[in-house]
């Protein structure tokens, strides 16, 4: 009976040496990757409107549009 309880400490020792070496490796994956994963620089919200905006708003390139569009802008402020 005895051999039997010293053979599963065993098997559960080699399991828990098992996950502590996972762990081990992920957490030095971690630390390598760490740095890498700060330096990619994430646009700003503001960055983001702004190039939407130039995406979805081209500029007017015909000229009587571009004076109608004034003008509905004028009659809009008065």
């Amino acid at each position: 009976m005895a051999l039997a309880a010293l053979n599963g400490g065993i098997i559960f020792l080699i399991i828990l040496g098992a996950a502590a070496v996972i762990a081990l490796v992920a957490f030095l994956i971690y630390l390598y990757l760490k740095p890498k994963l700060k330096k990619d620089d994430k646009p700003t919200d503001e960055q983001i409107v702004r190039e939407e905006m130039e995406r979805i708003l081209k500029p007017i390139d015909d000229e009587e549009t571009a004076k109608a569009v004034e003008q509905y802008k004028d009659e809009d402020e008065d």
